[in-house]
């Protein structure tokens, strides 16, 4: 079970709210986000309600400053707990890869992180994908950059998985890591 901890101020202080669980709309238990502690498990935290907007992955730890740390604002106005995977069920990872909108043209697949797609493939911009198993999408090459968090399911356009280009540097499973 995941835990994760919402402070108003920076070095876990001021009021703060606790979560166990996806939350939709993180607005009315506290006004701003300046540090957060996750006790147990992996979580995105989203800048807007209902999933949307700026993302960051955040797993157990503390983020003392995480204004700082993500360069986002102090508005987390939700948040979505990423379920653990572990073995005999971490095979059961596959990203496809589409070149075009709706699955179509060049498919690339991938069963294990990749540090950079443009080496592994000879290109970095895709704009449709089938997921088996959660993965996270990096606009740059070795995990860096904003990224994107994708369950498994179909996602006929980037716009799906509320990227703002079709570019796509590296990319990572995301176990019970």
């Amino acid at each position: 079970m995941g835990k994760i901890i919402f402070y108003e101020d920076r070095n876990f202080g001021g009021r703060h709210y606790e979560c166990m669980s996806d939350c939709a709309d993180l607005h009315s238990m506290f006004d701003r986000c300046r540090s957060i502690r996750v006790e147990n498990g992996m979580f995105m935290v989203y800048d807007r309600p209902g999933f949307t907007g700026n993302q960051f992955f955040v797993r157990r730890g503390e983020y003392s400053d995480y204004m700082s740390m993500t360069s986002m604002n102090d508005c987390v106005r939700s948040c979505r707990m990423i379920p653990p995977v572990r073995p005999p069920h971490s095979g059961s990872f596959r990203l496809r890869l589409f070149e075009h909108f709706d699955m179509a043209g060049e498919m690339m697949e991938l069963t294990d992180d990749c540090p950079n797609l443009t080496d592994r493939f000879r290109n970095s911009n895709f704009n449709s994908c089938n997921v088996d198993g959660h993965w996270l999408l990096y606009e740059q090459p070795s995990y860096r950059g904003r990224h994107y968090y994708l369950r498994p399911g179909d996602y006929r356009s980037f716009s799906e998985w509320n990227a703002i280009s079709s570019r796509i540097g590296s990319v990572r499973r995301l176990m019970d890591l």
